[in-house]
């Protein structure tokens, strides 16, 4: 099983506005799946900027469990070596998955329709989330799993091969499931279709096709050709708008602050946020747009401005779901009743995140009602924080939690204090050391 880490509590308070420029980490999302698919290629493929966090390593462990050549040169870029579609090797021990939902509901999808047998393992906060809603279509394609009670980790499974091809209407959208159907695809025989009302992220059916797979996208009609041939690829990762999240807030909420963001992933599927902060009266401005390897990429200046509080589009939520906590902070600072709804799936991430961040800005002073799918909140009008009082914030082993909450600290007329911000490191090692950089002090306290 997947050792925790000790507990490593932070404190965080205003330290003036943040000033300067900031490469966030390779987005997550185009990271995991440049790994996976890569390890199914034929040939060698090259990946940098590639993140480097606990999430994505899991991956590349378990894509060299089941047979992929995967090496970090010492310039930082990756090289992977694939076994082609099909070819995937039992692997000798367990998955560990970490943290890393991600990994487990995508990597199910690929041993599916491969004749072997996995078990997934996870840390305490994974082994709590439902794999229910990726159990369900994989069976149908004829895998057998053993799952923990509820659907959760550990679980093992054993793939089909020759698998069956299904059309899939996906009942909520995820696209963590549509990916692991489409993955499955891609070693079935025949036409793999996912029917999906209402879009998701498409890093998948971008990258698929770019690895030469057979994939097409008709309306809401996602459809591949199995028994695919996938062809190494040079793969620049850009950086993770969910990270780049952080700071755009971060920016606007601290008076004075002027913050440029490099290399920022524009996919019109992940940003939500900006168009939610934009609604909200932020000054994000996007320059030297372009394009990168079949993505939008962009730089974000945003300068501090004052916020005032919107009611949230529902249809925003799919294009910005793992940027919700972070969100609920900018609400806390701007002028009125901000109401975020629309995001159930935030009940089953890492952690219960509308509950947690209800919790956590709550302890912090701020006002804050509770619904099903997200949370109406009393903004402050720009004025500072309280802190919490020596109280410690509830991170849940959640990394965005961790990172929302220090968010909020920068203006906070007295610390803000999170009893564990190690989790950090599953998206954004260099999270704290950024913060310093930009003239944030945070401070680590005794556990």
């Amino acid at each position: 099983m997947h050792a925790p880490l000790s507990p490593r509590p932070l404190s965080i308070a205003a330290a003036g506005p943040l000033k300067g420029e900031v490469t966030v980490p390779g987005d997550k999302s185009i990271s995991h799946r440049s790994l996976m698919f890569a390890g199914l290629a034929i040939g060698t493929s090259r990946i940098r900027g590639l993140l480097e966090g606990e999430d994505v390593l899991a991956t590349a462990a378990a894509m060299r469990a089941m047979g992929a050549t995967i090496e970090r040169r010492e310039d930082g870029e990756w090289r992977v070596a694939g076994v082609g579609v099909g070819g995937l090797l039992q692997p000798n021990t367990a998955l560990d998955m970490g943290n890393s939902g991600t990994s487990t509901r995508l990597l199910m999808g690929l041993v599916a329709s491969h004749p072997i047998t996995a078990t997934f393992t996870g840390d305490a906060s994974l082994s709590k989330r439902p794999m229910a809603r990726v159990i369900e279509p994989l069976s149908r394609m004829g895998a057998d799993f053993t799952a923990s009670p509820g659907d959760r980790l550990p679980l093992t499974m054993r793939g089909l091969c020759p698998a069956v091809p299904i059309e899939y209407e996906l009942p909520v959208a995820s696209a963590q499931v549509k990916s692991a159907v489409l993955l499955a695809g891609l070693n079935t025989p025949g036409i793999t279709r996912v029917i999906e009302r209402v879009p998701t992220r498409d890093h998948s059916e971008r990258m698929l096709r770019g690895f030469g797979a057979d994939l097409n996208v008709e309306g809401e009609v996602v459809s591949i050709r199995g028994e695919a041939e996938l062809r190494a690829q040079d793969i620049d990762v850009p950086g993770d708008p969910s990270s780049a999240g952080f700071w755009m807030v971060a920016a606007s909420i601290v008076p004075g602050s002027d913050v440029t963001i490099r290399n920022v992933l524009m996919n019109p599927t992940r940003t939500g946020l900006i168009a939610a902060l934009r609604l909200m009266g932020a000054s994000i401005e996007a320059l030297g747009t372009r394009d990168v390897g079949g993505e939008a990429v962009a730089d974000l200046r945003v300068r501090h401005a004052p916020l005032s509080a919107i009611e949230v589009p529902p249809d925003l939520a799919p294009s910005m779901i793992d940027e919700y906590p972070v969100l609920f902070v900018a609400a806390a600072f701007a002028k009125g009743h901000t109401v975020a709804r629309g995001a159930h799936e935030l009940r089953v991430k890492e952690s219960d995140r509308i509950a947690a961040m209800a919790a956590a800005l709550g302890l912090a002073g701020v006002r804050v009602e509770e619904h099903e799918d997200g949370l109406s909140i009393e903004g402050r009008d720009g004025e500072p924080l309280v802190g919490t009082g020596g109280a410690r914030v509830a991170s849940l082993l959640d990394h965005r939690i961790a990172m929302a909450m220090a968010v909020a600290g920068m203006h906070a007329a007295r610390p803000v204090a999170i009893d564990d911000a190690a989790p950090i490191a599953t998206s954004y090692p260099g999270f704290i050391a950024t913060a310093q950089a930009l003239g944030a002090q945070p401070t680590w306290l005794d556990a």
